[in-house]
């Protein structure tokens, strides 16, 4: 199949925050929300991704000022963990963050899952909770006209961070749990190692696929975390991904997330917005 061409047409292109390091308390170059839109719409890209972080009580403004610029709230990251030792004792703080989406105006809000459930072992009785716990989320972020969209992680974040780590895991707690507004996050740091994406995702159909995250693995890491690759850095096959993605259906934004604390965060964010737009249109 022939993929969608980004060399003169960066509609699909997304900007999530976390690239110029709004997502860690004392990273990045400290740019206002205002100079990360102003600067993003400059350059022609389609939308942002905020996290939660950065909002506060200013959901509905920052909103405003996205779509006055010609661009649109893709998502927001995310909800807070909803299993495993760093869980609340309630889906409270989880509907707070449905709450913030939907004044951003965001199409999708992001579920990292956390971890394994305190006092189980393995991943499936947490699996269930997690399960149960999106179908509750779920009737409220329906009700708010918010999607969901399960992120499964590398195998490397298990037991602390998620619980699900293949797109095949995330799909069938979408299906257990049976809502509309509920599906997946395919994050290219995640998934770049999985052989059967593509029938996975072609099997799953498109209403599941609610984001697509942009990045490259660096084969020598020096940080499970905070040392992802700039597209075309490192040795995933972008293009590749992203036909499996387009193959199962997908025609959404395309969001550039690099968690980078010692190269791209150190950059001037204007470097790195230039730099994403350019491999964009060659690398991706």
């Amino acid at each position: 199949m022939a993929l969608r061409d980004f060399t003169g047409d960066l509609s699909a292109l997304a900007l999530n925050t976390a690239t110029l390091g709004h997502n860690l308390a004392g990273y990045g170059a400290g740019w206002s929300v205002e100079q990360v839109i102003d600067a993003c719409a400059e350059r022609g890209f389609g939308g942002l991704v905020f996290w939660r972080r950065e909002i506060g009580m200013r959901a509905q403004a920052i909103g405003k000022r996205v779509r006055a610029s010609g661009m649109r709230v893709v998502g927001l990251c995310r909800t807070p963990y909803i299993t495993g030792p760093g869980a609340p004792v309630t889906l409270d703080e989880a509907r707070e963050s449905v709450d913030m989406a939907a004044a951003l105006g965001a199409d999708v809000l992001t579920i990292v899952t956390g971890g394994t459930e305190i006092g189980t072992k393995g991943v499936e009785e947490s699996q269930k909770l997690l399960a149960e716990r999106v179908a509750i989320l779920a009737e409220h972020a329906a009700k708010c006209g918010v999607h969901l969209a399960l992120e499964p992680l590398n195998p490397m974040f298990g037991g602390n961070r998620t619980c699900l780590f293949t797109v095949a895991e995330a799909i069938r707690i979408c299906d257990e749990v049976g809502a509309y507004n509920v599906g997946v996050a395919v994050d290219v740091y995640h998934v770049w190692w999985d052989t059967t994406l593509s029938e996975t995702l072609t099997a799953g159909g498109p209403h599941r696929i609610l984001g697509y995250h942009l990045c490259d693995w660096l084969a020598d890491t020096t940080d499970m975390l905070l040392d992802r690759g700039m597209m075309g850095d490192g040795v995933a096959d972008l293009k590749k991904i992203r036909r499996a993605v387009e193959g199962a259906g997908y025609e959404g934004a395309c969001e550039v997330e690099v968690f980078s604390a010692g190269n791209w965060w150190q950059r001037d964010p204007a470097e790195v917005l230039d730099t994403i737009v350019e491999r964009f249109r060659t690398q991706c």
